[in-house]
């Protein structure tokens, strides 16, 4: 039995959906967004060092951003809401993308210094360029979709630093309005994506408890920003 069904089959059919919840910048739109559903989110704005929150007919479960996907695979969350930047960066975990909920919008780009040129010196002389980044699988993927070799280098900490120091020659990283950026030298080049909040679901979830899902669906395109 898949990991995801095994999850499901634990728990009792009778017991409300699970949403597993980014916390960080989304965290604050998520609540808002599930408020204007109808939920009482005033336990999870509280004070707390609780990560599950009773809302009713809704359990929201609070985590880290990129780990909303291994939660809803494993179907120990039949829902969750994350950014597209992660959904891609994971893209082989097995869950269903259902809605573009229109907030929490950044930009996927390629950036270097200021005026420096070496993103172009590099893929004359050495046929590559050297990206540092968190995205990897991102970076390689827009490379590769546009004909051009690079070496990435994965970094955890401030992308920023990379091209300071000679590091890489550019960076591939999520900008909001780009300040942090600008303020450490480096500009955009190329926009690789546009990034929003989205909706997933479990694959076993979305089939056993469509009419909940799809009621949840309505409910949250109703209150906020996605396409109707």
């Amino acid at each position: 039995m898949s990991g995801s069904v095994a999850a499901t089959h634990r728990r009792s059919g009778d017991e409300g959906l699970r949403m597993a919840v980014p916390r960080g910048a989304l965290f604050g739109p998520c609540l808002d967004l599930l408020e204007r559903a109808g939920f009482d989110v005033s336990p999870a704005r509280a004070e707390s060092r609780s990560l599950i929150f009773e809302l009713g007919e809704l359990t929201i479960i609070t985590m880290r951003p990129s780990d909303v996907p291994t939660y809803v695979e494993a179907g120990a969350a039949d829902l969750g809401i994350t950014g597209k930047d992660v959904i891609e960066e994971q893209s082989d975990r097995e869950v269903y993308e259902l809605v573009d909920l229109g907030f929490g919008r950044c930009r996927m780009v390629v950036a270097a210094l200021e005026g420096d040129d070496s993103l172009e010196r590099s893929a004359s002389r050495l046929g590559f360029m050297r990206i540092a980044t968190k995205y990897r699988l991102i970076a390689e993927r827009y490379f590769e979709s546009t004909g051009r070799q690079v070496e990435v280098i994965e970094v955890k900490g401030s992308v920023e630093l990379a091209p300071l120091v000679g590091l890489a020659d550019g960076i591939v990283d999520l900008v909001d309005t780009g300040r942090t950026m600008r303020e450490n030298g480096l500009a955009e080049r190329e926009q690789i994506m546009v990034c929003t909040a989205r909706l997933l679901a479990n694959r076993v979830a979305h089939k056993l408890r469509v009419d909940e899902v799809d009621s949840m669906i309505e409910r949250l395109r109703a209150a906020g920003d996605a396409p109707k």
